[in-house]
């Protein structure tokens, strides 16, 4: 692996990229070799939750789901939030059953979700993706034991580069979610803000992968 991508929506069957591939349960391709599973809040249906669930937990049992989500919280939805903390819950108390990642889908909604990691003593990596916010909220959730992923906003919200600078090397991933530039787009973005090289890089991002995906790593916590 040279270039691992936390989160992306886009299969490109790169044989020196591991990605992993953002699934749900209502429209699986069984052809992505490592993935993650979940119920975003953005898709919650009440006539399909219960299924959702169902297909999620079966997934998770196998070697190829590397992480549940993305799931999450976001409070710029008609979602009721009540109705979205429910099936986050049900989420995170089967990634702990588990003992798979959590990639989360959080907007306006950052108290909330550290709130339910203390409320549920989660133990499972938590990865906040997408992050584009201040140093202020990046710090809050380093303090409270997040993970967190960047991508589109590295590339295109020059603000974000003192943010990024100030994370901890044994806390972030990269990702591509959406965008058309590839994770090597990414990674020598980052590679520049954080003054080292693509090799030395490619050590830390494959050094936090082993500790997060890396099942036995998480058993042990």
């Amino acid at each position: 692996m040279e270039f691992f991508n936390c989160h992306t929506h886009q299969f490109t069957n790169e044989a020196h990229i591991l990605e992993l591939v953002n699934q749900y349960p209502n429209e699986f391709d069984v052809s992505i070799p490592f993935y993650s599973i979940g119920v975003h809040p953005w898709y919650i249906k009440d006539e399909r939750i219960d299924e959702d669930l169902r297909i999620i937990e079966e997934k998770l049992q196998t070697e190829n789901c590397l992480a549940i989500g993305e799931c999450g919280l976001d409070k710029r939805i008609e979602i009721p939030l009540e109705k979205q903390i429910i099936v986050f819950e049900k989420q995170l108390a089967l990634a702990e059953k588990y003992s798979k990642p959590v990639v989360i889908h959080c907007v306006a909604a950052f108290q909330e979700v550290i709130a339910i990691k203390k409320k549920l003593n989660i133990s499972v990596p938590m990865i906040i993706h997408g992050f584009s916010k201040n140093s202020q909220i990046a710090n809050q959730l380093i303090k409270d034991g997040f993970y967190i992923s960047f991508g589109k906003y590295l590339l295109k919200k020059p603000d974000l580069k003192t943010v990024f600078q100030d994370i901890p090397n044994d806390r972030f991933f990269l990702e591509t979610d959406t965008i058309e530039e590839g994770i090597s787009e990414v990674y020598n973005v980052a590679s520049e803000y954080k003054n080292i090289t693509i090799n030395e890089l490619q050590e830390i991002i494959s050094s936090n992968y082993r500790k997060v995906f890396e099942k036995e790593n998480i058993e042990k916590r």
